[in-house]
């Protein structure tokens, strides 16, 4: 027979292991609400986009007057429009050939510097990360100083040296200061130095040279940071607008980034169907490499 005694003392001794599983759930759930509610705040103008996106024009001037100043009613937001239709999308895709051009436009210039900033920023960081020469810290700094200097700071040089070399108005006045950025070195350089000696060790060992230990070592190991620093070269070279408005003067070079600014305040609903497709690379690009961006960022933060 159980002792009585002993049956209280022991659900006496469990009560507060209860009430401590209570207290975590109660805090799971509280976090739980605070980041879907953060979530929500993060979502809401997208959502509001993509609801504009569907609007026919008469609505979307009702409901947006004041910001699309035809007039001074108070703004009517809804995620969810009144009488759907695509016909903005249509017009946009099927009615819209500058959309076509400026696309275009913002491959030809984006492409080629991801490539220049792999053929150009890869060696530059594994140097960094794994070779000691003169001057090696002051260089790096330099670097970071130079990451951090707003295209404001070097516009002018940069105007002056692209027009020296007579790259003004061309793709190439958007391509080349993209190769050359100093973020993409600094990234990869943080992937690399989490990279083991001891593989490094074993792949001299078994005869391979630096350039081979670059290249079947250096770079899959490194691989996070590689899509990390492409996938934000990316998204920084795909919104760029300060640098098309100041190197390209002719409308047929401007890209994609260009294409809002220029669309009509009767062709309001058409902005915002242009926003939403201008929008999916880099959500697209995102949505398949985001482990790779996790682990390229935490690389990047590690301290020695």
């Amino acid at each position: 027979m159980r002792d009585p005694d002993k049956a209280i003392f022991t659900a006496e001794k469990k009560e507060p292991a209860v009430r401590g599983g209570l207290t975590r759930r109660a805090h799971a759930r509280l976090r739980v609400i605070v980041c879907a509610a953060v979530c929500l705040l993060v979502w809401l103008p997208l959502l509001l986009m993509l609801a504009a996106s569907f609007m026919p024009e008469d609505e979307l001037l009702y409901r947006y007057a004041e910001p699309l100043g035809t007039g001074r009613e108070p703004v009517r937001a809804a995620l969810l429009a009144s009488y759907p239709s695509p016909q903005p999308f249509l017009e946009l895709l099927l009615r819209s050939p500058g959309f076509y051009i400026m696309f275009w436009n913002s491959c030809i210039q984006v492409l080629p510097a991801l490539a220049g900033q792999l053929l150009v920023g890869a060696p530059a960081a594994w140097a960094f990360a794994r070779y000691s020469f003169p001057a090696k810290k002051p260089l790096f700094f330099l670097y970071v100083l130079l990451m951090v200097l707003p295209f404001q700071v070097t516009q002018v040089s940069n105007y002056l040296v692209l027009d020296r070399l007579h790259f003004l108005d061309s793709h190439l006045a958007l391509i080349l200061p993209a190769v050359w950025a100093t973020f993409p070195v600094f990234i990869m350089t943080r992937s690399f130095e989490t990279i083991p000696d001891a593989l490094l060790e074993a792949a001299y060992l078994d005869g391979a040279g630096e350039l081979r230990a670059f290249l079947h070592v250096g770079l899959p190991s490194g691989y996070p940071g590689i899509v990390t620093a492409l996938l934000l070269g990316f998204i920084d070279n795909w919104n760029a607008l300060e640098q098309p408005v100041a190197y390209l003067k002719r409308a047929v070079l401007w890209p994609l980034s260009l294409y809002l600014p220029g669309i009509a305040q009767e062709k309001a609903s058409v902005a915002f169907a242009a926003g939403i497709v201008m929008m999916m690379p880099p959500v697209l690009l995102y949505l398949n490499s985001q482990s790779e961006l996790e682990q390229g960022i935490a690389a990047s933060g590690v301290k020695e």
